[in-house]
């Protein structure tokens, strides 16, 4: 749903069924002017993959099963109900170390992708990014 369509109506998800439907990688659910929503599920043994947001920042906030998040060398454990907040320019990588699989929400501040993306697996979302089909909307 693009930001001119949300003035008009209340954009609203229940987020654990939302999370419980979605077993993709990433998915795109909203995109604003100066934001973006996106529910995330990481496998078992899986994790997003060490990067750097330049332009963006990241607050991701964790629904079910457990990991590591590792931010610029820093280890913790985030479990459902944690946030963890990633300003722009700052290294990170979240590694699901759990049996299950783990499912997040996160809202990046400008969008980092293109409106109603869909990436089933990591290596799609890579692929699809590295070679610019998986770009952010701009103003």
């Amino acid at each position: 749903m693009a930001a001119k369509d949300s003035k008009s109506t209340i954009v609203h998800f229940d987020i654990a069924t939302v999370a419980e439907k979605s077993g993709d990688f990433r998915r795109v659910l909203w995109t604003g002017e100066h934001s973006q929503l996106v529910i995330m599920t990481i496998p078992p043994g899986g994790e997003i993959g060490e990067e750097v947001h330049d332009e963006n920042d990241q607050i991701l906030s964790f629904v079910s099963g457990v990991g590591k998040a590792v931010i610029e060398g820093s280890t913790k454990t985030v479990k459902p109900g944690d946030i963890v907040v990633v300003p722009a320019g700052t290294k990170h990588n979240f590694v699901n170390d759990g049996p299950n699989p783990w499912v997040l929400y996160t809202v990046y501040g400008p969008a980092d992708h293109a409106d109603g993306a869909v990436h089933r697996t990591k290596e799609e979302a890579d692929e699809l990014e590295e070679s610019g089909q998986d770009e952010p909307p701009t103003s």
